[in-house]
């Protein structure tokens, strides 16, 4: 059913990516180190990356009732104003007090708003600055569902967002930089600090040791889940039993982990010899054990979020490493084919009440 909302999504999924193929971050960073002035290719960067700011911010501050939690979290910020107790991070009932104390009570667009800003900017920081392909990895990065996700679960994405944007600090082994933002994203949605083990695990330089250690990390996946439980359990006993813990996990989430492990292995020459990449490569590992064996965890879509997001580097910059251009032209068409029916069927899920985020309602015009 082709509706307003799906006509602007689409719209604006196709404006981002037309800004997108005008940005070339690499070469913007190298003139940067050469010279004491900011060149003219710098400033076409940042006028394009705003205006990708403002083209995605603008479609989620201005949204009203979108998203199947959009009316949980007003009836609680009303709490919030009331001091009444909520199961939010304490980070977010601040923020949401303060912002209350320079508004009218109920006034929740602009306590959206200011986390849909905070949200988007810390998605395209992470991407202009760590993307060695820009418009690649904008389009992974749209198609994929993960801007369109934000609509909804608002502190989750902000923590997600939170960190995309750490990844550099990891790798750059800044330490101090990452734990300071993945605690601070923590304050907003503490499913965040899984990422400081996985993401530290990630680095590692595995050998055969260590690749059979992983596999005996996987079997006892499979045959201790009561162990596992106790363990989850013992940290976040609210989670046991609850509408979270269903014993489910996505066949289609298994799939795409699977297709981009294939994708490594096939170009594992290019993968193995870069730190970047390697990170990538086992994030994106980790999630595919997490989503074949850790269905006994709760929101285990959540946690596999976390690591594959970093898709939007690892695909890109594997792609932008093919030294054969026809090779190279291949695998582009045939990885955009699959994000853009991933895309498609996404879009087509959207009305369903536990996503909601068609149809699109803004509070400018309706």
């Amino acid at each position: 059913m082709i509706t307003y909302g799906l006509i602007l999504y689409l719209f604006l999924t196709a404006s981002v990516i037309f800004l997108g193929f005008g940005i070339d971050t690499v070469k913007g960073k190298n003139t940067d180190s050469r010279t004491p002035y900011v060149s003219s290719l710098t400033v076409r960067n940042r006028i394009l990356a705003t205006s990708i700011f403002i083209l995605l911010s603008g479609v989620s501050v201005c949204r009203i009732a979108v998203g199947n939690d959009y009316w949980v979290y007003r009836d609680n910020f009303n709490l919030i104003a009331q001091d009444r107790y909520v199961s939010y991070e304490p980070g977010f009932r601040y923020i949401v007090k303060l912002l209350q104390w320079f508004l009218r009570y109920d006034n929740y667009l602009p306590i959206f708003a200011f986390f849909s800003l905070l949200t988007v900017l810390l998605m395209v920081k992470a991407i202009y600055d760590q993307s060695e392909w820009f418009v690649f990895s904008l389009f992974i990065f749209m198609t994929a569902g993960y801007y369109f996700g934000s609509l909804n679960n608002v502190r989750y994405y902000l923590a997600l967002s939170a960190s995309l944007y750490s990844i550099k600090f990891v790798l750059k082994k800044d330490y101090i930089k990452f734990f300071a933002v993945i605690c601070a994203a923590a304050l907003f949605h503490k499913s965040v600090l899984i990422v400081i083990p996985l993401y530290l695990l990630a680095t590692i330089n595995w050998n055969r040791i260590g690749h059979f250690l992983i596999s005996l990390f996987s079997a006892s996946l499979i045959f201790l889940p009561g162990l596992y439980r106790k363990i989850i359990f013992f940290f976040y006993p609210f989670y046991e039993g609850s509408m979270f813990d269903t014993g489910a996990t996505s066949i289609t989430n298994i799939a795409k982990a699977a297709a981009v492990f294939i994708f490594a292995i096939i170009f594992r020459n290019i993968v193995f010899e870069d730190r970047k990449l390697k990170f990538g490569f086992y994030c994106n590992l980790w999630a595919l054990l997490l989503y074949s064996f850790c269905s006994f965890m709760p929101e285990i879509s959540r946690i596999g979020f976390y690591l594959n997001i970093t898709n939007i580097f690892f695909i890109p910059a594997v792609l932008f490493r093919i030294e054969d251009k026809k090779i190279r032209n291949i695998w582009t068409f045939l990885i955009c084919i699959a994000f853009i029916l991933f895309f498609a069927l996404f879009l087509r899920s959207a009305y369903n009440t536990d996503i909601r985020i068609l149809p699109y309602y803004n509070w400018i015009f309706q």
